[in-house]
């Protein structure tokens, strides 16, 4: 707590002439002083909230989570601090919707953005908003993707993505990602004193620069990494694989076959893709380091929540297939470590395989800072799995959804009923059924739709899948 200092105090109360109107005055001035440095200590009191937003990053694009080749240090030492979700998943797999549900707390049927769009769900009822209205200083680096970027809903707002290098005022080009590191080092050095903070950095690496045959464009300074290293292909990214998709995946109008020509479909092409990608990977761990280091060093750290996550998951070829958008496992499962101050040492470097959602994130945000979660949020706070002495019953199951994005044969629409040993998937745009059991075809290349034994199944999945649907509007 700062000193403050009366130096005329002490001579006044010894003088024999001071009478009760200057005493009352004195004491007046002392009793504000004292009322402000107490307000002042308390609001730092309130745990600050930093949410690092990856973007297409699927759940083992981690040292620590068992990835063979990329190197992320920083995020491994996050986790060694606090708990790794194994199976952390979105509810739509596709940048605007899974950043509109992660604000919101909502499935897209009830935010509404079914692409790129403005979420419908007022402000007041995400959880930047909330904190805001609660005496937070809140800021947002980076990508947005949900229409216009909102200034006004900020007090320090950076809104940008699209292109890994960005042309600068004075003509010079600086990477996204160092950006992403300075805007949130000025964030931290010129927010308010005596405010808590929240801080979404939402990174655009690794995402692709469509439409730059390149694709993935590291610094130069990070092309020495993972130069002799040879990138494992997957087991299942064949010709094969992509045949036993529905025809409509594997047709080459599909935008998952077009985006696999422009990455995957030369050994040479896989090698440099991939490496170029876990380049942008390290150089977001690189900035999530640099951040956390700051933290650490203004003191806050232990009085930080600190949540790293990915927007959506990712196909490395697998099936035969680039990017995203369908429920596969590649697809919808992505990272999720959270560090929380209220952890206990028992708590920390310890990994969980309920399934937590993108739409849980807010809620556990708002509850963790004692903000009731407004109704309308459809997620549930998860921090008991990580502080409760005996963690709670927990979803088993959870509703996947997509809209058709561009045309049928572009991106077409998805549901799914997610199970951790099965999994059942429709294509509305095609009236198309799906049934894989992921004890013993976790790769999802096995469709049992047609096997008459299965009948009774997919109907209780199908049946079960209307409900959550219904639920989810």
């Amino acid at each position: 707590m700062r000193k403050m200092r009366f130096p005329s105090i002490g001579r006044t109360l010894s003088s024999t002439a001071m009478n009760t109107k200057q005493i009352a005055k004195i004491l007046s001035v002392m009793a504000c002083a004292a009322i402000k440095l107490s307000a002042n200590a308390a609001e730092p009191s309130k745990p600050n909230v930093l949410v690092l937003l990856a973007d297409d990053w699927r759940f083992d694009t981690l040292s620590c989570a068992g990835n063979p080749v990329v190197k992320t240090p920083n995020i491994d030492q996050l986790a060694h601090e606090g708990m790794r979700f194994t199976h952390s998943c979105v509810t739509t797999s596709i940048c605007g919707v899974s950043r509109a549900s992660l604000f919101t707390g909502q499935w897209m049927s009830r935010h509404g953005n079914k692409a790129f769009q403005a979420f419908k769900t007022p402000w007041k009822e995400t959880y930047p908003g909330l904190l805001r209205d609660n005496g937070y200083y809140v800021g947002h680096v980076g990508k947005w993707h949900n229409g216009n970027f909102p200034t006004e809903n900020f007090d320090f707002g950076r809104s940008y993505s699209g292109t890994h290098w960005i042309k600068q005022k004075d003509g010079t080009k600086i990477h996204v990602t160092q950006k992403n590191e300075n805007d949130s080092l000025e964030f931290l050095q010129t927010r308010p004193k005596d405010k808590p903070f929240c801080l979404t950095l939402a990174f655009f690496a690794t995402h692709a620069e469509d439409g730059n045959p390149l694709q993935y464009l590291p610094q130069p300074e990070s092309m020495k990494w993972y130069e002799n290293v040879n990138i494992p292909v997957p087991s299942n990214a064949t010709e094969e694989s992509l045949r036993r998709l529905p025809p409509f995946l594997s047709d080459e109008k599909n935008e998952g076959r077009v985006r696999w020509h422009w990455r995957f479909d030369t050994p040479e092409k896989y090698q440099t893709m991939m490496k170029n990608y876990y380049r942008l990977a390290t150089e977001v761990d690189h900035t999530c380091g640099r951040v956390l280091e700051q933290l650490k060093t203004d003191g806050l750290l232990d009085n930080t929540i600190v949540i790293f996550t990915g927007d959506n998951g990712y196909f490395h070829g697998e099936h035969g297939l680039a990017d995203k958008w369908y429920p596969h496992q590649e697809s919808i499962r992505v990272p999720l470590i959270v560090r929380d101050p209220r952890m206990t040492k028992e708590q920390r470097d310890r990994t969980n395989d309920n399934f937590v959602l993108n739409v849980d994130i807010a809620p556990t945000i708002l509850g963790a800072v004692g903000i009731k979660a407004p109704k309308t949020m459809q997620g549930v706070d998860f921090s008991p799995l990580y502080l409760a002495a005996k963690p709670p019953a927990w979803r088993d199951e959870f509703f996947y959804e997509f809209a058709t994005v561009g045309n049928i044969n572009k991106i077409p629409a998805s549901q799914a009923l997610v199970r951790k040993n099965e999994k059942y998937i429709f294509w509305p745009d095609f009236k198309k059924e799906q049934l894989f059991d992921l004890r013993s075809d976790a790769k999802e290349e096995n469709d049992l739709s047609d096997d008459p034994t299965q009948k009774s199944k997919i109907a209780e999945m199908s049946k079960k899948l209307e409900t959550l649907s219904n639920a989810a509007k």
